[in-house]
C-alpha cells in the first residue's frame, strides 16, 4: 500500500489533545515548569503548537502520541486539509476521538454505530487513552446489508454491536511502529487483535491501514478498510 504522508501545519494549541489522554504527558509539575522555561519554539522542536513535542519519536514525552506530521496512508489525501475544517487532521487533533470521528467524511457509518452502542461518552473521556482502529464507510458496506442494518437499527443487537466496536479499541495509545513491534494487542473487548507488518506497512488483523497515526485529543487513530470481527467463543 502507498505511503502518502500528509504534512499539515499545526496552528492551534492542541489543548485537549491529551489524546484519549489529556496528554498531560509523562512529567511531574516541577519538571514541567523547568521544561517550559527552556523549551524551544515549535519550529525548532517539531511540536504540535502547544509548546511540547508529544510525538515520542525522539524519546521525548509520551509513547504512542503522534502528530499530524506522522499521518500516512493511501487515503490520507481524502482528509480535508483546511485547518478550519473540524474533519481536517488539525481539527481532529483538537477533539476527543468520538467527536473527531464524527467530523471525518470517511467515518459516517462508524459514527452511527458508536452512537447506537452508546459509546460516545466512553470514547470521549478526557482522562482515557486509546488506540482506535476505525473502519471506513466502504468497510461497513462490505458487510452483508441485512447484518449491517440489524447491527445499526435493532436494539436486540446492541450487545453484539458493542462487542464488535470495542474489539476496535486498545486501552492505550500506540503508534504504527509500536503496533508492529507488539505483534498483537489486547482490546477493550478483552480479545486480542493480531498485528502483522511493521511501521507504515502494518496490518490490523489483516485489514489495511488507509490513514494511520492520526492524532486526536485522547487517541491515536488508524482508519482501516475492514470491519474487524472478534473471534467466536
Amino acid at each position: 500500500m502507498g505511503n502518502t504522508r500528509v504534512k499539515t501545519v499545526v496552528t492551534g494549541a492542541v489543548a485537549s489533545m491529551a489524546l484519549l489522554l489529556s496528554a498531560c504527558g509523562g512529567a511531574e509539575n516541577g519538571d514541567q515548569n523547568e521544561r517550559n522555561q527552556s523549551a524551544p519554539s515549535q519550529s525548532q522542536q517539531g511540536g504540535d503548537g502547544s509548546g511540547q513535542d508529544r510525538s515520542g519519536r525522539d524519546g521525548m514525552s509520551e509513547p504512542g502520541v503522534t502528530t499530524v506530521d506522522d499521518i500516512y496512508g493511501p487515503a490520507a489525501s481524502k482528509v480535508p486539509t483546511d485547518p478550519g475544517d473540524e474533519g481536517s487532521a488539525q481539527g481532529m487533533a483538537d477533539d476527543p476521538v468520538a467527536t473527531a470521528a464524527s467530523n471525518n467524511p470517511l467515518l459516517t457509518n462508524l459514527t452511527k454505530a458508536v452512537k447506537t452502542a452508546g459509546l460516545v461518552d466512553t470514547l470521549n473521556k478526557p482522562d482515557a487513552e486509546y488506540t482506535v482502529f476505525a473502519p471506513t464507510d466502504s468497510a461497513f458496506e462490505k458487510l452483508d446489508p441485512a447484518t449491517l442494518d440489524a447491527l445499526l437499527n435493532d436494539p436486540a443487537k446492541k450487545e453484539q454491536l458493542t462487542g464488535i466496536l470495542t474489539y476496535h479499541v486498545v486501552p492505550e495509545r500506540m503508534s504504527a511502529e509500536q503496533l508492529g513491534n507488539a505483534g498483537e494487542v489486547e482490546t477493550v473487548n478483552g480479545e486480542t487483535v493480531p498485528i502483522s507488518g511493521n511501521g507504515e506497512n502494518v496490518e490490523i488483523d489483516g485489514a489495511n491501514v488507509q490513514v494511520g497515526n492520526v492524532p486526536t485529543a485522547n487517541a491515536t487513530v488508524f482508519v482501516i478498510d475492514e470491519v474487524l470481527m472478534p473471534p467466536k467463543r
